[in-house]
């Protein structure tokens, strides 16, 4: 009992340091999508909701710890997608493509819904991506700020949660069973 504890917490340190160090490369090449949430889905999808949203609150936090506080109230959105890939898989008893396919596309709805009024209160609904260029081009073009900030937020989203869940679906057919005990053989 106290291996198997001990590994699924090494699992989901390893969890947390792959969508810090996945996040920062994706931002540093001002890339249109975050790849922040890959550990995220890994973490839910072979260990359930409550890992996930574990793993997704605490790279929040600890990214906030290096680069500052306004990554907090981003947990709100990591935690999300850690129950939402969570029971969604638990509910499936896989991970299947077509598993893969839904979490990536219901997350990347679910994390602009949350995640664009805390980009507008904490950045003035600016991401650090391509997207920005949108975001300007519809608020000068008289856009309400939420629209103009959710509608490439939406884009990034999509592109970024369903690349993440399509990883994590390669990921999860090579791993040993004995790390997949939510999954069915």
């Amino acid at each position: 009992m106290q291996n198997k504890k001990t590994s699924t917490l090494a699992f989901c340190g390893i969890c947390i340091a792959l969508n810090m160090v996945l996040g920062f490369v994706g931002a540093s090449m001002k890339l249109p999508f975050y790849l922040d949430t890959i550990g995220t889905f890994l973490t839910a999808a072979v260990f359930g909701p409550f890992y996930g949203a574990v793993v997704g609150g605490l790279t929040n936090i600890i990214s906030a710890l290096i680069l500052g506080p306004k990554d907090i109230p981003f947990a709100l959105v990591s935690i999300a997608i850690g129950l939402i890939v969570g029971f969604v898989v638990k509910g499936r008893k896989n991970y299947d493509l077509k598993t893969a396919i839904i979490c990536g596309l219901v997350c990347g709805v679910v994390a602009p819904l949350i995640g664009t009024p805390i980009g507008i209160a904490v950045y003035g609904g600016l991401t650090g991506t391509v997207g920005d260029v949108l975001f300007l081009f519809l608020k000068q073009s008289g856009t309400s700020i939420f629209a103009a900030s959710f509608i490439p937020k939406l884009i990034n989203n999509l592109m970024d949660k369903t690349l993440a869940s399509l990883l994590v679906f390669l990921v999860i057919k090579k791993l040993p069973q004995q790390f997949k005990p939510n999954l069915e053989k």
